[in-house]
Formats: C-alpha cells, sequence, structure tokens
C-alpha cells in the first residue's frame, strides 16, 4: 500500500515513463533468458562436439609402433598436432605416462569405467577430458598390446565467452531499459504539453480574474480537446454568471445611492415635523415623539451613511477642491466637543493641503474621533495630529491610550458592520467602513497602527498631497496646539 501511494504521488508524466521502462525491462530480461539459455547451450554444445570430434580423429592420425627392441614410437608427434590450450595425453595401462604435451600437463587420473571403443568424458582441473583406448602395433601391423589416450581441453575460454554473453545481455537489458525511461519521459513530455499549457492558461486566468480570456484547443481530436473545450465552456459560463452579477451589483448600487439620495427629502420633512411635535407636546406624547425623533435622527445618520458608501461602489466622484484638512480637524473636534466632556481631545495639527470632498473628509474625521469616543474609558487622551510627510503624502492621525483593538478584530476591522463589544447598540459598524471608503477614493490608505509607548489604537490616514499652495492662503498659517475639553 506504501509503495502505491507513493508511485500515486509521482507525476503522471514519470509514472507513465517508469511504467514503460518497467515492461520494457520485463520483456528484455524473458528475451535475455531465452536467447541467453539457447545461446550458452549452443555454445557449450559446439565446444564439447568439438573436443569429442578432435578426440575421435586425432587416435586415427596417431600410429603407437614397436620396434624389435619392443620399444614404441609415436608418429606423428604430439607437438605437432596439439594446440596451445590442449593437453594430449598417452598412458600405460598401468597408469605410467609414455608421453604427453605440453611436458607439464595436469594428471586428470584413469576412469574405472574406462572399456575398449568406449569413450568416457569428463572435467577435471579445468579441462573437459577424453579418454579411450588405442592399440600398439608391430612393424608388421600385428596388434601387440593396448595404450590408454586422453585429449584435453580447457573449459576456460568457452566460459569467458559465456561471460561475456550473459554480460552483453544484461548491458543489454539495462541499457534498453534506460532508453525506453528517456523515450517514454520524451514522449511524455511531449503527450502531456498540452496539458501544461492548459494549466498554464488556468494559473494565469486565476491570477487575472479575467475567464473571458480564452483556452487554448489542441490540435489533435482526443481527451486534452475535449478538456480544453469542457474548460472553455466552464469560463464562458463563468464570464456570463460574473458579467450578470456585476450588472445585478451596479444596478443595486445605482438603487442604494439613489434611494438614500431620495429618503434624505422625507426623512429632513420628518425630522422637522418631530422636533416641532417634541417641542409642543408634554407628558407621554412629547416623551413618545422625542422618542421617535432619536429614532428618525439614527435613522438619517444611517441612510447618509448607505449613501457616502453607495456613492463609493458606485465610482460616483462628488466635486473636489483643494482642503486643508487641518481646519477640518478643528471643525471636527468643535463639533464633537459637548459630547467629548469625559475624554481630553488634544490637537496638534500643521496646514495640510489635500484635493478632495470638503464634506467626506470631514465625516472621516468625525467617525475617527467617534470611534476613539466610543471604545476608550471616561478621562482617556486623544490625540489627533496632521501633518505632510516627505513622501508626498498627507498624514492625518488620531491615537488614544485606550484599551486598544482586540486582536481577533484587527482582520475585519474596516469592514462594513463590524461591531466591537463596546458598541452595544449604539452605532451600525459603518464608521470605519466609512473611513476607509473614503480614504480609497481619495486615492489614500488608512491603517491600524500600535500606539508608541502605549497600548491604545493609532489610526493613520495618508492622503496625497495637494501641490498648488497658493490656492489656499491658509496653509501659510503657523502651526496650531489645541486642547478641546
Amino acid at each position: 500500500m506504501r509503495i502505491t501511494a507513493g508511485f500515486d504521488r509521482l507525476p503522471i508524466r514519470v509514472r507513465l515513463a517508469g511504467v514503460s521502462a518497467l515492461l520494457t525491462f520485463v520483456i528484455l530480461c524473458a528475451f535475455a533468458l531465452a536467447i541467453g539459455s539457447l545461446t550458452v547451450h549452443r555454445i557449450r554444445s559446439d565446444f564439447n562436439h568439438d573436443v569429442s570430434e578432435t578426440a575421435n580423429q586425432l587416435p586415427t592420425e596417431l600410429k603407437v609402433t614397436a620396434d624389435p627392441s619392443l620399444e614404441l614410437h609415436i608418429t606423428p608427434p604430439l607437438p605437432d598436432i596439439a594446440t596451445p590450450d590442449t593437453v594430449i595425453r598417452i598412458l600405460y595401462e598401468a597408469g605410467g605416462v609414455l608421453e604427453q604435451y605440453p611436458a607439464h600437463a595436469p594428471s586428470f587420473g584413469i576412469p574405472q569405467q574406462l572399456e575398449a571403443g568406449k569413450p568416457v568424458v569428463g572435467t577435471a582441473h579445468g579441462y573437459r577430458v577424453i579418454t579411450r583406448i588405442v592399440r600398439v602395433v608391430e612393424p608388421n601391423l600385428s596388434p601387440l598390446g593396448e595404450l590408454i589416450f586422453q585429449y584435453a581441453r580447457e573449459t576456460a575460454p568457452t566460459e569467458a565467452t559465456v561471460k561475456r554473453v550473459e554480460l552483453f545481455l544484461v548491458l543489454g537489458v539495462l541499457a534498453g531499459s534506460l532508453l525506453a525511461l528517456l523515450a517514454g519521459m520524451a514522449i511524455a513530455r511531449r503527450a502531456m504539453a498540452p496539458i501544461a499549457t492548459l494549466t498554464s492558461t488556468a494559473a494565469e486566468i486565476a491570477r487575472t480574474r479575467d475567464p473571458s480570456r480564452g483556452v487554448p484547443q489542441p490540435q489533435a481530436d482526443d481527451e486534452v480537446a475535449e478538456l480544453a473545450r469542457t474548460l472553455e465552456g466552464m469560463l464562458r459560463e463563468l464570464d456570463a454568471a460574473r458579467s450578470e452579477t456585476e450588472s445585478m451589483l451596479v444596478r443595486q448600487r445605482q438603487f442604494v445611492a439613489d434611494a438614500s439620495h431620495e429618503l434624505r427629502t422625507p426623512l429632513t420633512s420628518v425630522l422637522a415635523n418631530l422636533e416641532l411635535l417634541a417641542e409642543s407636546l408634554q407628558g407621554d406624547q412629547g416623551e413618545a415623539a422625542r422618542s421617535a425623533l432619536r429614532s428618525s435622527q439614527r435613522m438619517r445618520r444611517l441612510v447618509a451613511d448607505l449613501l457616502l458608501l453607495a456613492r463609493t461602489d458606485a465610482a460616483r466622484v462628488v466635486a473636489r477642491e483643494p482642503c486643508n484638512l487641518a481646519q477640518i480637524v478643528v471643525e471636527a473636534a468643535a463639533e464633537l466637543g459637548p459630547v467629548s466632556t469625559a475624554h481630553e481631545i488634544s490637537l496638534d495639527i500643521h496646514p495640510a493641503m489635500v484635493m478632495g470632498s470638503r464634506d467626506e473628509l470631514h465625516r472621516l474625521t468625525i467617525n475617527l474621533l467617534e470611534n476613539a469616543l466610543r471604545h476608550t474609558p471616561p478621562g482617556t487622551a486623544i490625540r489627533v495630529a496632521t501633518l505632510t510627510g516627505g513622501d508626498g503624502k498627507v498624514q492625518l492621525v488620531v491615537e488614544d491610550d485606550g484599551p486598544g483593538v482586540p486582536p481577533e478584530l484587527a482582520p475585519t476591522l474596516f469592514e462594513r458592520f463590524v461591531r466591537g463589544a463596546g458598541d452595544a447598540g449604539s452605532s451600525f459598524g459603518l464608521g470605519l467602513a466609512i473611513v476607509h471608503a473614503v480614504a480609497v477614493s481619495h486615492g489614500g490608505s488608512v491603517t491600524l497602527e500600535s500606539a508608541p509607548g502605549s497600548t491604545g489604537a493609532r489610526f493613520v490616514v495618508r492622503l496625497p498631497a495637494y501641490s498648488d499652495l497658493d490656492d489656499d492662503r491658509e496653509d501659510h498659517r503657523p502651526a496650531l496646539q489645541t486642547i478641546v475639553d
């Protein structure tokens, strides 16, 4: 199971090439075993046949004769008929050596089952030995007696040939398997090239999030082409679904923006009537009117928030003009003065010109200050600063000495309808989302940072600085140091 699991984790081209090489190896092994067995058998059979033929032929060429003194003579001499890898021995029946070549030839012994006319075949000392009986004749060619003839040839050259054949077969199997593996890798890579192209195209579509891009179609009408056509159809459907979704979202944003805008007029009328009733009615009726007035005021704030977010979603740009962010901060702090008596708001502001919507920037500042007031205990110091950095950015910094933002809330802090534990129904969870939307719509950003030397929260808004300072003479005023209690 482990081998199968490990094999399944390999790339497809490696698996294809590996299976191809393995099948080739098995086939070559079977072929090598069959051919090797036949070849080795044929080599040894030819060697044995050659030795037997030579051993049968030599005694007919040799003549062992005895002179009148009964001294034996062998013609022709043994060196004339012997080869370098052979041994020829002529022995007496008792076992003594009559003559042999070479002179220091090994002794092979005499087989016990030796009979006249029946050669005995054996192996000794690395030689194939054939032993037979030959007759001795007189000069008048009459039989005189019998001798033992031994012919032997080394088996080492034949076995070396067998080893070379076996080695060549093994090398052939390995080389064939390696070539099959390399060829399989090349073929698999070429076969997988259309898949790789589809993969890279899909990755590019995932990176750009553009399903309208086409998928390359292979020339062959095979499974890969079917996959490409399926992906192409899927992308077309996804592109159509995305277009429908975007169109629906655009209509929804336009509806929210238009509805929010249209709601402002009747809400203004309702608020005016409720304010009049709250002043003119007394008792329970007056309290009911004041409660309805408070609810209507919250509704107006919600409608204003939704209208601002809807405008940014719909990319509706309101009129922009050069604004001094320092002056906007002073106005926002003054507006929140009556509800911030339990906190100390300190301003360290310097002229900071931006090109933007004064109302939206005012709302951005109000929301940051209200967030600090809402989520910090009474007596907490809140510091607001404006400055122009050397990177062409204007910064608005609002920091406090409160408990800070919970770590689990930080990743979603600027999303809509996200409320902290301290809100308790006092906000809609849109304040920081509006801050983010306004900052982004003005080409800037807002980040949450750690206040130096404090555990509190530090919000930094960065906006592009307005370079034409002559349009607003308020820029040349000295820095303001203000304390709002």
